[in-house]
């Protein structure tokens, strides 16, 4: 167990702020003409009243989720993309010009955009070799001025799932704020850090609606936290953040939740088999493994063979550039008539 004073993290000028006051914020129903929203509605057939701003905090969605995840309402935050959290983060917590937060690529790319672009230093403690982290190295680099520090498990790009006696040991010993990204965690066979909420105040938990429940297109993504945490965030948000469309569709998600464990399954069961077939290639060095619904392995001439499956329409990712991962590909697992698809590309190319 580890409890902080988040205040003593939180910049001045946050602490101090008087949110945007909506008028959502007010009144819900009755004669709405408090908002300059258009009375008439919308130009096309509509049962969302889309004329009309969506509520400011997504009580409704929020709650589902929180159900759905094992926590309270009060731990939940909603906003647009996993993207909106993360800036959000470094907007609260992080002063320009000053503050500094530490990476272990190789990892998300967001986190080193969003720290370029609130002017946050951002030091690199490069994973091993096996693509795990090096706490001891990290707590090493945390100086005065180290405010967060994020841990993508299962990391992106390499699929697999950090080793959680490594995550605890930085929790335990680092105070600043703990940011764990689990995009992919209903991938995993490693439980959620959601778990730990309770225990660690100082604990931020990253997840999305873009992955195991297939709704990249609607950018939702969620924040679990300490409930003085996402206060906060929800001091900073925008008024609006969330609109009617995404909400619905989320909420909607919920109601079908059969559907969205059934389609886990069936990627983690076609996971399997492209593991199977990928080693089979003469010309694929290694095949990492994977806890995720992506696979990254390491191939001869990898970006000329990433290329070339883009001339054959098939689109994968090249991650040759990133530390510990040269000629290295990352392949999304598709349905199977695309990973059919995938293998018949690579032994064109191979031929």
């Amino acid at each position: 167990m580890k409890k902080i004073d988040i205040k003593t993290l939180v910049r001045e000028n946050i602490k101090n702020l008087k949110p945007y006051r909506s008028a959502r914020d007010d009144f819900d129903s009755g004669i709405l003409l408090d908002a300059n929203e258009n009375s008439f509605g919308a130009p096309f057939a509509d049962d969302l009243e889309l004329n009309r701003y969506p509520m400011p905090y997504q009580d409704d969605l929020r709650e589902k989720i929180a159900a759905f995840r094992g926590v309270n309402t009060e731990n939940v935050f909603v906003g647009v993309g996993s993207d909106e959290a993360i800036d959000l983060l470094f907007r609260i917590f992080c002063t320009p010009g000053k503050d500094r937060v530490i990476i272990n690529p190789p990892t998300y790319g967001m986190y080193k955009v969003s720290a370029a672009i609130n002017d946050v230093a951002v030091d690199e403690v490069l994973l091993t070799e096996n693509f795990q982290l090096q706490p001891e190295k990290i707590l090493t680099a945390v100086r005065p001025e180290t405010k967060m520090i994020f841990l993508c498990s299962p990391n992106n790009p390499t699929a697999n799932s950090l080793n959680i006696d490594d995550i605890m040991q930085v929790m335990n010993n680092f105070s600043g704020i703990v940011v764990i990204d689990e995009a992919y965690i209903d991938f995993s066979s490693q439980a959620s850090l959601t778990g730990n909420l309770t225990d660690y105040n100082n604990l931020v938990v990253l997840q999305t609606m873009s992955k195991s429940f297939g709704l990249a297109g609607i950018r939702l993504g969620v924040a679990l936290a300490d409930a003085e945490i996402i206060s906060y965030m929800l001091k900073v948000k925008a008024p609006y953040n969330v609109n009617k469309l995404t909400a619905q569709k989320a909420s909607q998600a919920f109601s079908s939740i059969d559907n969205v464990k059934k389609n886990i399954d069936a990627i983690l069961e076609e996971r399997e088999r492209v593991l199977g077939k990928l080693v089979t290639f003469p010309q694929v060095k290694r095949v990492y493994p994977t806890d995720a619904n992506f696979v990254m392995f390491r191939i001869e001439n990898a970006l000329e063979v990433y290329k070339n499956l883009a001339d054959e329409g098939v689109i994968i990712r090249y991650r040759g550039n990133e530390p510990h991962c040269e000629d290295c590909l990352r392949l999304t697992v598709g349905t199977t008539v695309e990973n059919d698809r995938f293998f018949e590309a690579l032994k064109n190319i191979e031929h």
